[in-house]
Protein backbone atom coordinates (compact mmCIF):
# COMPACT_ATOMS: atom_id res chain seq x y z
CA UNK A 1 0.00 0.00 0.00
CA UNK A 2 3.11 2.32 1.01
CA UNK A 3 4.23 1.70 -2.22
CA UNK A 4 1.55 2.19 -4.19
CA UNK A 5 0.93 5.59 -2.45
CA UNK A 6 4.50 6.59 -3.00
CA UNK A 7 4.02 5.73 -7.12
CA UNK A 8 0.85 7.45 -6.80
CA UNK A 9 2.77 10.98 -5.42
CA UNK A 10 5.74 10.57 -7.53
CA UNK A 11 2.81 10.69 -10.64
CA UNK A 12 1.35 13.44 -9.94
CA UNK A 13 4.71 15.60 -8.98
CA UNK A 14 5.97 14.38 -12.55
CA UNK A 15 2.98 15.89 -14.16
CA UNK A 16 2.80 19.52 -12.18
CA UNK A 17 6.42 19.47 -12.60
CA UNK A 18 6.15 18.60 -16.67
CA UNK A 19 3.18 21.93 -16.82
CA UNK A 20 5.82 23.73 -14.64
CA UNK A 21 8.51 23.17 -17.07
CA UNK A 22 6.21 23.53 -20.28
CA UNK A 23 4.86 27.14 -18.96
CA UNK A 24 8.07 28.64 -17.73
CA UNK A 25 10.57 27.69 -20.41
CA UNK A 26 7.94 27.34 -23.37
CA UNK A 27 5.83 30.11 -23.47
CA UNK A 28 6.35 33.44 -24.49
CA UNK A 29 8.93 35.62 -22.67
CA UNK A 30 7.16 38.28 -22.06
CA UNK A 31 4.93 36.07 -19.96
CA UNK A 32 7.88 35.56 -17.82
CA UNK A 33 8.04 37.54 -15.18
CA UNK A 34 9.49 36.20 -12.30
CA UNK A 35 12.59 38.63 -11.19
CA UNK A 36 15.26 38.11 -8.47
CA UNK A 37 15.57 41.62 -7.42
CA UNK A 38 18.37 43.36 -5.23
CA UNK A 39 19.37 43.83 -1.73
CA UNK A 40 19.55 47.57 -2.20
CA UNK A 41 15.42 47.13 -2.84
CA UNK A 42 14.61 43.93 -0.14
CA UNK A 43 16.47 45.99 2.59
CA UNK A 44 15.56 49.69 2.24
CA UNK A 45 13.41 51.47 4.92
CA UNK A 46 9.61 50.58 2.43
CA UNK A 47 10.81 46.96 2.32
CA UNK A 48 11.72 46.38 6.04
CA UNK A 49 8.23 48.01 7.28
CA UNK A 50 6.56 45.58 4.70
CA UNK A 51 7.79 42.93 6.79
CA UNK A 52 6.93 43.53 10.07
CA UNK A 53 3.24 45.07 8.81
CA UNK A 54 3.39 41.12 7.57
CA UNK A 55 4.53 39.71 10.70
CA UNK A 56 2.06 41.58 12.91
CA UNK A 57 -0.62 41.00 10.41
CA UNK A 58 0.16 37.28 10.08
CA UNK A 59 0.46 36.62 13.68
CA UNK A 60 -2.77 38.28 14.93
CA UNK A 61 -4.75 36.17 11.42
CA UNK A 62 -3.25 32.76 13.29
CA UNK A 63 -3.73 34.13 16.70
CA UNK A 64 -7.41 34.57 16.20
CA UNK A 65 -7.71 31.26 13.53
CA UNK A 66 -5.32 28.83 15.59
CA UNK A 67 -7.49 30.12 18.51
CA UNK A 68 -10.74 29.49 17.37
CA UNK A 69 -10.14 25.82 17.29
CA UNK A 70 -8.14 26.09 20.58
CA UNK A 71 -11.55 27.32 22.04
CA UNK A 72 -13.31 25.11 19.96
CA UNK A 73 -12.05 22.28 21.70
CA UNK A 74 -11.61 23.85 25.36
CA UNK A 75 -15.74 24.43 25.40
CA UNK A 76 -16.26 20.62 23.98
CA UNK A 77 -13.95 18.97 26.45
CA UNK A 78 -11.82 18.20 23.31
CA UNK A 79 -14.63 16.62 21.23
CA UNK A 80 -14.59 15.16 17.51
CA UNK A 81 -14.53 18.95 14.88
CA UNK A 82 -18.60 18.71 14.09
CA UNK A 83 -20.20 21.00 11.63
CA UNK A 84 -21.21 23.76 13.98
CA UNK A 85 -16.97 23.86 14.65
CA UNK A 86 -16.43 23.68 11.52
CA UNK A 87 -18.45 26.99 10.62
CA UNK A 88 -17.29 28.95 14.00
CA UNK A 89 -13.56 27.95 12.54
CA UNK A 90 -14.00 28.97 9.12
CA UNK A 91 -16.16 32.30 9.52
CA UNK A 92 -12.92 33.05 12.56
CA UNK A 93 -10.69 32.62 9.85
CA UNK A 94 -12.70 35.08 7.59
CA UNK A 95 -12.66 37.46 9.70
CA UNK A 96 -9.41 37.41 11.00
CA UNK A 97 -8.04 37.19 7.22
CA UNK A 98 -10.08 40.19 6.21
CA UNK A 99 -8.78 42.29 9.20
CA UNK A 100 -5.39 40.96 8.53
CA UNK A 101 -5.49 42.23 4.81
CA UNK A 102 -7.02 45.33 5.31
CA UNK A 103 -4.38 46.52 8.13
CA UNK A 104 -1.62 45.44 5.88
CA UNK A 105 -2.42 46.10 2.51
CA UNK A 106 -1.38 50.30 2.11
CA UNK A 107 2.00 48.84 4.01
CA UNK A 108 3.00 45.05 2.36
CA UNK A 109 0.15 44.51 0.34
CA UNK A 110 -1.26 42.44 3.07
CA UNK A 111 -0.08 38.71 1.54
CA UNK A 112 -0.12 36.67 5.21
CA UNK A 113 0.58 33.96 2.93
CA UNK A 114 3.58 32.30 1.50
CA UNK A 115 1.25 31.03 -1.07
CA UNK A 116 0.31 34.43 -2.23
CA UNK A 117 3.22 35.67 -1.89
CA UNK A 118 4.87 33.30 -4.53
CA UNK A 119 2.03 33.84 -7.16
CA UNK A 120 2.73 37.31 -6.67
CA UNK A 121 6.61 36.61 -7.50
CA UNK A 122 5.22 34.43 -10.40
CA UNK A 123 2.88 37.30 -12.05
CA UNK A 124 6.13 39.61 -11.78
CA UNK A 125 4.31 41.65 -8.77
CA UNK A 126 7.08 41.17 -6.81
CA UNK A 127 10.74 40.07 -6.56
CA UNK A 128 11.93 36.87 -5.49
CA UNK A 129 14.50 38.33 -3.07
CA UNK A 130 11.75 40.14 -1.20
CA UNK A 131 9.13 37.60 -1.36
CA UNK A 132 11.87 34.90 0.86
CA UNK A 133 11.67 38.09 3.38
CA UNK A 134 8.14 38.02 2.83
CA UNK A 135 8.00 34.49 4.03
CA UNK A 136 9.97 34.71 7.14
CA UNK A 137 8.42 37.23 8.37
CA UNK A 138 5.17 35.44 7.98
CA UNK A 139 6.23 32.01 9.25
CA UNK A 140 7.60 34.09 12.24
CA UNK A 141 4.68 35.62 12.67
CA UNK A 142 2.59 32.42 12.83
CA UNK A 143 5.19 30.96 15.48
CA UNK A 144 5.10 33.49 17.97
CA UNK A 145 1.05 33.88 17.35
CA UNK A 146 0.99 30.04 18.29
CA UNK A 147 3.55 30.18 21.51
CA UNK A 148 1.42 33.11 22.49
CA UNK A 149 -1.49 30.75 22.49
CA UNK A 150 0.39 28.04 24.12
CA UNK A 151 0.64 30.42 27.16
CA UNK A 152 -2.09 32.37 27.15
CA UNK A 153 -4.33 29.14 27.37
CA UNK A 154 -1.93 27.85 30.15
CA UNK A 155 -0.52 24.89 27.73
CA UNK A 156 -3.24 23.76 26.07
CA UNK A 157 -2.18 21.65 22.64
CA UNK A 158 -2.02 23.89 19.53
CA UNK A 159 -3.61 21.95 16.98
CA UNK A 160 -1.66 21.28 13.69
CA UNK A 161 -3.20 20.71 10.16
CA UNK A 162 -3.37 17.25 9.05
CA UNK A 163 -5.08 14.87 6.22
CA UNK A 164 -8.30 13.17 7.09
CA UNK A 165 -8.45 9.33 8.46
CA UNK A 166 -8.70 7.37 4.96
CA UNK A 167 -7.40 9.97 2.38
CA UNK A 168 -3.68 9.84 0.95
CA UNK A 169 -0.97 12.56 1.45
CA UNK A 170 -1.73 13.25 -2.77
CA UNK A 171 -5.55 13.29 -2.23
CA UNK A 172 -4.79 15.95 0.26
CA UNK A 173 -2.08 17.78 -1.78
CA UNK A 174 -4.62 18.31 -4.81
CA UNK A 175 -7.60 19.64 -2.49
CA UNK A 176 -4.61 21.88 -1.16
CA UNK A 177 -3.76 23.02 -4.80
CA UNK A 178 -6.96 23.37 -5.55
CA UNK A 179 -8.29 25.59 -2.83
CA UNK A 180 -5.36 27.41 -2.88
CA UNK A 181 -5.72 28.46 -6.42
CA UNK A 182 -8.70 29.94 -5.92
CA UNK A 183 -7.76 32.20 -3.20
CA UNK A 184 -4.72 33.45 -5.18
CA UNK A 185 -7.13 33.98 -8.15
CA UNK A 186 -9.65 35.58 -5.93
CA UNK A 187 -6.41 37.87 -4.68
CA UNK A 188 -5.28 38.66 -8.38
CA UNK A 189 -8.80 39.68 -9.84
CA UNK A 190 -10.14 41.68 -7.09
CA UNK A 191 -6.61 43.25 -6.07
CA UNK A 192 -3.39 42.91 -7.70
CA UNK A 193 -5.43 43.41 -11.24
CA UNK A 194 -4.63 47.10 -12.73
CA UNK A 195 -8.36 46.83 -14.35
CA UNK A 196 -9.73 46.17 -10.91
CA UNK A 197 -11.37 49.91 -10.13
CA UNK A 198 -13.66 50.06 -7.76
CA UNK A 199 -13.11 46.50 -7.32
CA UNK A 200 -10.54 46.84 -5.13
CA UNK A 201 -12.44 48.31 -2.38
CA UNK A 202 -13.91 44.72 -2.01
CA UNK A 203 -10.98 42.76 -2.04
CA UNK A 204 -9.93 42.16 1.92
CA UNK A 205 -13.72 40.55 2.24
CA UNK A 206 -13.44 38.61 -0.33
CA UNK A 207 -10.58 37.46 -0.05
CA UNK A 208 -11.86 37.08 3.47
CA UNK A 209 -14.82 35.13 2.32
CA UNK A 210 -13.09 32.86 -0.55
CA UNK A 211 -10.67 31.00 2.86
CA UNK A 212 -13.93 30.38 4.87
CA UNK A 213 -15.80 29.10 2.08
CA UNK A 214 -12.85 26.98 1.27
CA UNK A 215 -12.50 25.73 4.71
CA UNK A 216 -16.25 24.82 4.96
CA UNK A 217 -15.39 22.73 1.74
CA UNK A 218 -11.72 21.55 2.68
CA UNK A 219 -11.60 21.39 6.83
CA UNK A 220 -13.02 17.82 6.94
CA UNK A 221 -10.47 16.21 4.19
CA UNK A 222 -7.49 18.41 4.47
CA UNK A 223 -7.69 20.85 6.73
CA UNK A 224 -8.09 23.82 4.63
CA UNK A 225 -4.98 25.61 5.12
CA UNK A 226 -4.27 27.10 1.84
CA UNK A 227 -1.13 29.17 3.61
CA UNK A 228 1.56 27.21 4.40
CA UNK A 229 3.01 29.61 7.37
CA UNK A 230 -0.87 28.91 8.90
CA UNK A 231 0.20 25.22 8.82
CA UNK A 232 3.89 25.62 9.89
CA UNK A 233 3.58 27.58 13.07
CA UNK A 234 1.27 25.33 14.65
CA UNK A 235 3.45 22.20 13.30
CA UNK A 236 6.79 23.62 14.57
CA UNK A 237 4.95 24.58 18.31
CA UNK A 238 3.25 21.23 18.65
CA UNK A 239 6.34 19.59 17.18
CA UNK A 240 4.36 17.44 14.90
CA UNK A 241 5.97 17.90 11.30
CA UNK A 242 4.58 15.04 9.89
CA UNK A 243 2.77 15.57 6.80
CA UNK A 244 3.52 19.52 6.85
CA UNK A 245 5.28 19.28 3.44
CA UNK A 246 1.70 19.17 1.68
CA UNK A 247 0.46 22.01 3.41
CA UNK A 248 3.86 23.82 1.80
CA UNK A 249 3.67 21.45 -1.53
CA UNK A 250 -0.05 21.65 -2.20
CA UNK A 251 -0.70 25.67 -1.74
CA UNK A 252 2.73 27.03 -3.54
CA UNK A 253 1.42 24.95 -6.47
CA UNK A 254 -1.33 26.20 -6.39
CA UNK A 255 -0.71 29.28 -5.66
CA UNK A 256 1.79 29.59 -8.79
CA UNK A 257 -0.65 28.13 -11.32
CA UNK A 258 -2.79 31.11 -10.51
CA UNK A 259 -0.08 33.59 -10.86
CA UNK A 260 0.44 32.03 -13.92
CA UNK A 261 -2.86 31.99 -15.75
CA UNK A 262 -4.33 35.26 -14.46
CA UNK A 263 -0.77 37.54 -13.93
CA UNK A 264 0.81 35.74 -17.03
CA UNK A 265 -2.02 35.44 -19.12
CA UNK A 266 -4.98 37.12 -18.05
CA UNK A 267 -2.66 40.73 -17.17
CA UNK A 268 -0.15 39.73 -19.91
CA UNK A 269 1.35 42.83 -20.53
CA UNK A 270 0.05 45.04 -18.22
CA UNK A 271 2.42 47.14 -16.26
CA UNK A 272 3.36 45.53 -12.87
CA UNK A 273 1.89 46.52 -9.71
CA UNK A 274 4.03 48.13 -7.23
CA UNK A 275 5.08 46.22 -4.02
CA UNK A 276 3.72 48.72 -1.68
CA UNK A 277 0.11 48.68 -4.07
CA UNK A 278 -3.09 47.66 -2.97
CA UNK A 279 -3.04 43.82 -3.55
CA UNK A 280 -3.42 41.24 -1.12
Amino acid sequence: MADAGDASLTYVLAILLHIFLHLFCFCEPKWFKLAFGSFGDSFSVGSLKAYLAEFIATLLFVFAGVGSAIAYGKLTADAALDPAGLVAVAVAHAFALFVGVSIAANISGGHLNPAVTFGLAVGGNITILTAIFYWIAQCFGSIVACLLLQFVTNGLSVPAHGVASGMTAVEGMVMEIVITFALVYTVYATAADPKKGSLGTIAPIAIGFIVGANILAAGPFSGGSMNPARSSGPAVVSGNLSGNWIYWVGPLIGGGLAGLIYGDIFIGSYSSVPVSGDYA
